[in-house]
């Protein structure tokens, strides 16, 4: 409930307070006392676009706070708690607070907390619903109906259902269409990667093989030269007709044997003699078992150069180095898999697509017949309110029309338009099709009342909506207003005696004018007892005098505050 609207600095207004009740409050005055100042910073409170032309004269910037109790509002203050908007100190309140300065920049908190636009209005709309004249151009557009008809039949997270199953649906179906076509643009590059891979694999190049392959051809290829060399090294060793090495270290022995002098360090040379005569000795015999191993293999050799050439041959058709086969071939198994995984991914995509129809279908099929059924009672109570408003004549049809139900749609599986025949015989016709604006209104108002019983916004406002209508009609109205007052919190602007007689609460705006500034300001309070007499007479068009207002105006006024 909308408990006060603090004003600094918009418009006309320089500073002004407003303190509300529960019930229906009714704002009067005469035009142009800025009733309609009221509800614009009402408005800009809620996240309303504006500049900096709602600025006062002499001012820097515009100051707007709207101050709610939401205890009664679980919906509003879940959200705030999971957007961490909550008041710490006071959770049972709302402060909404918007800020113009004079540079053009716009500023918007809730609770203390700055928050962008569109946050601003999300939260305010959960808290406040405005209703006006002009929203009769909104009821002329089918979306507009179909919102409206949601709201009725109370259904929110039904829709909601709907609406998540065919984003599933249309994101999925995306995902399955991008993936066919990718499948469909692989497929050669698929039989190219496996013929290729096929190749490679024929091959079965191993990890190292290519090094191993040089080095034992380098050695084949050497093998007589190699040969050669280590014999000749042998016979350095132990076969030189001269001498060997081992007969020069054994002669070096001996010599040091002979020696008649003795030292650490000679003994130090002795030991690394002999390590060496045993070192030679170990060698040769290694030397002599290598040379009886040597195996020149010519057939060896002859498939190592043919490997060899298939392995070269293989890498210069795909312009790769021999090295790097084996990472080619690693690459191309990895890209054939991925496409191999795109297919696989496709099928799952396809067995989703009917999980998803089949579940939409579950879940628009209910909305629908949810809808068919809230249509009909919706149509009725409206063409009851209808004849209350002047119109015992006009009907008002609520139209389910099926859209194709293989493409799932977030809205369900119809549109929904309104349809009114104003005359008997008359086919109904679409709402943007009535001649008269007054019958229009009316027939806006009607719809207005009804859907705002079910409107889970704890406060409404109605902005002149009863423009265009008088007498029995105009009562009928503020009847109708004061009821929904009685459920919730209702704000009402109006022209009309009748609706505002019906008020709980009767707020009255004036204009005043400072003598010393000429600057005018609003000023706004409640009225009890006889100021509200005399505003219903001014509103019926009684005629004052210099003491006041007749007596038969006076009474009139009071007859209907006693009605």
């Amino acid at each position: 409930m909308l408990t006060q609207l603090s004003i600094r600095h918009y418009a006309i207004v320089d500073f002004l307070e407003i303190d509300f009740t529960p019930g229906m409050s009714v704002i009067t005055g005469e035009t142009g006392a800025g009733k309609s100042i009221i509800l614009g910073a009402l408005g800009l409170s809620l996240g309303d676009r504006a500049d900096k032309g709602v600025i006062s004269n002499n001012a820097t910037r515009t100051d707007i706070s709207a101050h709610f109790d939401t205890r009664d509002q679980m919906l509003a203050k879940q959200w705030l708690q999971e957007n961490e908007l909550l008041s710490e100190d006071e959770p049972e309140l709302c402060l909404l607070r918007r800020v113009v300065s004079d540079d053009g920049r716009s500023k918007a908190w809730v609770n203390g907390y700055p928050v962008t636009l569109q946050i601003l209005k999300t939260v305010g709309e959960m808290l406040i619903d405005i209703h006006s004249q002009h929203e009769h151009q909104s009821l002329l557009n089918r979306g507009t109906h179909l919102r409206l008809l949601d709201a009725y039949i109370g259904e929110p997270k039904l829709v909601e259902q709907v609406r998540h199953t065919s984003r599933e649906w249309r994101k999925n179906f995306e995902a399955m269409t991008e993936l066919r076509e990718q499948s469909e643009a692989a497929s050669a590059q698929q039989q190219l990667l496996r013929y290729q891979l096929t190749e490679l694999d024929d091959l079965a190049l191993q990890e190292g093989e290519l090094e191993a392959l040089d080095e034992e051809y380098r050695l084949l290829n050497s093998m007589d030269t190699s040969l050669a060399t280590a014999q000749q090294l042998l016979a350095l060793c132990s076969e030189n007709e001269e001498m060997t090495l081992q007969e020069g270290l054994n002669q070096a022995l001996a010599l040091l044997h002979e020696l008649q002098v003795k030292s650490p360090t000679l003994d130090a040379v002795g030991e690394m003699l002999s390590t060496a005569a045993i070192q030679v000795e170990e060698a040769t015999r290694e030397l002599r078992r290598s040379i009886d191993d040597f195996d020149a293999n010519p057939q060896r050799l002859e498939e190592i150069n043919q490997r060899l050439a298939d392995i070269h041959q293989l890498a210069r058709k795909h312009k790769t180095k021999p090295e790097d086969l084996l990472a080619l071939q690693a690459s191309m198994l990895a890209e054939l898999q991925a496409m191999e995984s795109s297919s696989e991914e496709l099928d799952k995509r396809g067995a989703q697509d009917a999980i998803l129809r089949a579940d939409y279908r579950k879940q628009a099929e209910q909305l629908s017949k949810c809808r068919a059924k809230g249509a009909k009672t919706l149509g009725e109570q409206i063409n009851e309110q209808i004849a209350e408003l002047g119109m015992s004549q006009a009907r008002l049809t609520v139209e389910l029309s099926p859209l194709n139900k293989d493409q799932p749609s977030a809205t369900g599986q119809e549109t929904v338009e309104f349809l009114v025949s104003t005359n008997p015989g008359q086919p109904p016709r679409p709402l943007i099709k009535i001649a008269s604006g007054g019958e229009l209104s009316r027939i806006s108002l009607a719809i207005q009342v009804i859907t705002a019983q079910t409107s889970s916004t704890p406060t409404l406002v109605f902005d002149e909506v009863d423009v265009g209508i008088g007498g029995g009609v105009a009562r009928a109205v503020g009847v109708l207003l004061k009821q929904l007052g009685e459920r919730g919190q209702v704000l009402c602007v109006t022209h009309q005696a009748q609706v505002a007689s019906q008020g709980h609460t009767h707020l009255f705006v004036s204009k005043s004018t400072s003598d010393a500034t000429t600057n005018s300001g609003t000023r706004i309070r409640a009225l009890e007892g006889k100021e509200k007499v005399e505003e219903i007479a001014r509103m019926l068009g009684g005629e004052s005098t210099t003491q006041g207002f007749t007596p038969e105006s006076l009474a009139h006024a009071q007859e209907m505050l006693n009605a």
